[in-house]
């Protein structure tokens, strides 16, 4: 299930901040007419932090309808705070998606231990299966692989999203921890990552390129010389796209991108703000030189 071009969905907003159901209903069509393979909802990239629970959950079922099960949808779950993700696990359990998304507790730094623990509750609540999802470099927080390896053999956590962007590290975890799902969250890294034996991508590039990236994915998994070879010249060719979105704070790049090829608006809730016009140029000459304008 858990295979491919999973997008890391942005979340619409109107002028007045509050959430553009019309443009989310249209993005979520467009992905699936373009080959996405799973949508992941209320990640970093849908601005979980900066909704309300109510919002959260509200967002969530809008998608889970609107897929109407053709693709696997993926909720954001995570929480500084263990029996928060839990609380908002178990209200998001009644609208039963195909998985949950949980990012290491940002902030407080807990031990390994604290990690495990965490991360063992919140599956225990959890009715669908769960993606571990480590980002130290936003969160200041690493999942240590011994601890993801401890992990692994709870029934409901079933994968992790790498965003280390540590080719290394993850090359020496695949083998460590065979049978288990490995999906890069790091979009520039993406291409080596599966030749390393990774099975997707939770991907915030894929919001501007689905039918490219899903075709990336497609071909990859196929393992051949052939395949591979075409996949890095699809990748080749949006390859300025990783790097141009993160710019700036995810999502503020997607999120400016979108609305410049009218897919939705461009607005974000504070602290996040539009693109610096420097930017901006930034992202439309990386467009450009994708073919998206």
């Amino acid at each position: 299930m858990f295979r491919g071009s999973l997008v890391a969905l942005v979340t619409p907003m109107k002028s007045d901040l509050s959430i553009d159901y019309d443009a989310l209903s249209a993005l979520v069509d467009w992905h699936i007419e373009s080959g996405t393979h799973g949508l992941v909802v209320m990640g970093t990239t849908g601005e979980s932090s900066l909704v309300s629970v109510d919002e959260h959950v509200a967002v969530v079922k809008a998608v889970i309808e609107q897929v109407d099960k053709r693709i696997p949808v993926i909720a954001g779950c995570g929480s500084a705070s263990t029996s928060k993700a839990v609380e908002l696990v178990n209200q998001l359990n009644q609208l039963q998606p195909d998985g949950f998304l949980c990012v290491t507790p940002y902030y407080l730094k807990p031990t390994q231990n604290g990690l495990y623990a965490h991360f063992s509750a919140v599956a225990d609540a959890c009715e669908a299966p769960l993606i571990l999802y480590n980002v130290p470099g936003r969160t200041c927080c690493d999942l240590a692989d011994e601890t993801v390896a401890r992990l692994s053999s709870h029934p409901k956590i079933v994968a992790i999203k790498d965003a280390t962007g540590d080719l290394e590290r993850a090359k020496n975890l695949i083998e460590k921890v065979p049978g288990f799902i490995y999906l890069s969250g790091d979009d520039a890294t993406a291409l080596d990552f599966m030749a390393l034996g990774g099975h997707g991508v939770i991907s915030v590039t894929g919001n501007i390129v689905p039918k490219e990236f899903s075709q990336f994915c497609d071909l990859m998994a196929k393992k051949q010389p052939e395949s591979t070879q075409k996949a890095k010249e699809l990748f080749n060719r949006i390859n300025s796209l990783n790097s141009a979105l993160f710019v700036e704070s995810n999502p503020i790049p997607v999120k400016w991108a979108l609305a410049k090829v009218g897919r939705m608006e461009p607005y974000l809730r504070l602290p996040l703000t539009q693109p610096e016009p420097a930017s901006q140029q930034v992202i439309q000459a990386a467009m450009q030189q994708s073919a998206v304008i």
